[in-house]
């Protein structure tokens, strides 16, 4: 075990930060980046949900099943393979001289990123000393919470200093320094006692979702009806499965679900606005890619300030209220960002929604995941935090396959200021509708799960939010300092 304050943690602790780091950062370059590539391909608006989806669909898919491969095969070495194979996917990127070349090659950064995502944690866990192991992942959480937070801005001036293919350009020296410091300093470590990746869960999920995401894209019902029968058989094969990737039984619990569609509803919600807002801002009000990155920066920065207090509150006070309002305040800052349109200025027009947007996030985001983990027995912990995971990213998949046909937006319309106005508008009543439900059914959460937490003080716990950002659910520790994501 290694002990805090020595050169071997700090270079454990770089590697968990780099690594992790550059996926975080990516998500948000790559909204920046978006409209630029779009005109440089003549791209679509599917294409675009394409080079959206496809990294959200490998990511959302395989993150229940790479905890389990660290588990079995090494920790040290799952998260090496993600690091390279991330690093490779994104010259690949970089590199791609059409639409299709760069959906691949994102499909595959979403592989990468899938195997690399959980990593950061599981070897902070097991190379730290009990005592040390808190403070190693509130420093690698508040770290990696800066790289999400200057995401935006970063993405914006590597796209105006060249192009956007150098925001994916970025990540090699990064993903080179991390493999370097991993070999170099982490130690390898295996759960001997687990068992065999759940493989044909996995394959029959990804495949239900794939199918799923391409038929609501394309307007495809045969499509869309086989994703549906594929996840319902994927939902047999939990039931009938003796080690399954989601244990069924965890949705008998009514705090869990409704704490899991919450989840669903605002992450859905949150990832269609998050791009489309990126879209209007450089499309029909002329931002630059630097100025609309920066447009969303204070969402972060409230995250980052007001997180961790967020979660304290909800474990003494219990957490429906903030999951009530928490929601419908994000959905009335979706409103108010309707505002922004041709001829209005930040402060008027962008400016008031996104910091209701963003008190609205950090209200709901801490307490959700920590209901979720409460609501789960200890010994489901971390399979529960990689489903509430695995849902976020699903809603947020779903909502960018959903929302630019319901709204009418197709073929290049986005390039069109008025008709993508109209769009971004509308798109905007459907994810504060989705929002605002989602805190409606927060009525049903159990206000007393987060107490058995509230009475352990000295111990870490799922309340205690380490980093909440936009992209998924925040890192949480349980009782005992067992960390989970």
């Amino acid at each position: 075990m290694i002990a805090w304050g020595t050169p071997r943690a700090r270079a454990v602790l770089a590697t968990t930060i780099l690594g992790s780091g550059m996926a975080m950062l990516d998500g948000t370059i790559v909204n920046v980046a978006l409209p630029r590539i779009g005109a440089e391909f003549t791209a679509s608006v599917t294409d675009l949900q394409w080079i959206l989806n496809g990294y959200l669909l490998a990511l959302a898919s395989l993150i229940l099943i790479a905890g389990s491969l660290g588990d079995r095969f090494g920790r040290r070495r799952v998260y090496v393979i993600g690091v390279i194979w991330f690093g490779a996917a994104s010259l690949l990127c970089g590199a791609a001289w059409n639409v299709p070349v760069l959906v691949a090659a994102r499909v595959l950064q979403g592989v990468g990123a899938a195997l690399l995502t959980p990593g950061a944690l599981a070897i902070l866990q097991s190379s730290f000393n009990r005592e040390d192991r808190s403070r190693a992942i509130g420093a690698w959480s508040g770290l990696s919470g800066v790289a999400t937070a200057v995401g935006p801005l970063v993405g914006g001036l590597l796209v105006q200093a060249w192009s956007w293919r150098l925001a994916f350009l970025v990540n090699l020296p990064v993903a080179a320094l991390c493999v370097w410091l991993a070999l170099r300093s982490v130690p390898e470590s295996r759960d001997e006692s687990a068992g065999h990746p759940n493989y044909l869960s996995a394959l029959v999920g990804a495949l239900g979702l794939a199918l799923l995401t391409g038929g609501i894209v394309e307007q495809s019902y045969v499509v869309t009806i086989l994703g549906l029968l594929a996840m319902v058989a994927f939902g047999v094969l939990q039931k009938r499965s003796h080690d399954p990737l989601v244990p069924v039984e965890l949705f008998n619990n009514r705090t869990f679900l409704l704490s899991n569609v919450l989840t669903f509803l605002v992450y859905a919600a949150l990832g269609g606005v998050m791009v489309l807002l990126v879209l209007q801002l450089q499309i029909s009000l002329g931002y630059s890619p630097t100025a609309s990155g920066l447009a969303s920066v204070p969402i972060t920065i409230i995250m980052l300030l007001a997180s961790s207090t967020s979660g304290k509150l909800a474990q003494r006070h219990g957490p429906r209220l903030q999951l009530i309002i928490g929601p419908i305040l994000v959905g009335l800052g979706m409103l108010l960002l309707r505002g922004a349109e041709p001829g209005s200025s930040y402060l008027t027009g962008v400016l008031p929604g996104v910091l209701v947007f963003g008190i609205g996030l950090a209200a709901v985001v801490a307490p959700v995941t920590a209901t979720v983990l409460a609501a789960a027995p200890d010994h489901h912990a971390g399979v529960a935090s990689g489903v509430n995971n695995a849902v976020a990213r699903t809603g947020s998949l779903l909502a960018m396959a959903v929302l630019p046909a319901a709204v009418g937006l197709s073929g290049d319309d986005y390039t069109n200021p008025a008709v993508m106005t109209s769009g971004w508008q509308m798109a905007l009543v459907l994810c504060a509708v989705a929002s605002i439900a989602g805190g409606l059914l927060a009525l049903g959460v159990d206000n007393r799960v987060l107490a058995a937490e509230h009475e352990q003080p000295d111990n870490p716990h799922p309340g205690d939010c380490l980093h909440c950002g936009v992209e998924g659910p925040p890192t949480h520790v349980r009782s005992g300092g067992r960390a989970v994501r």
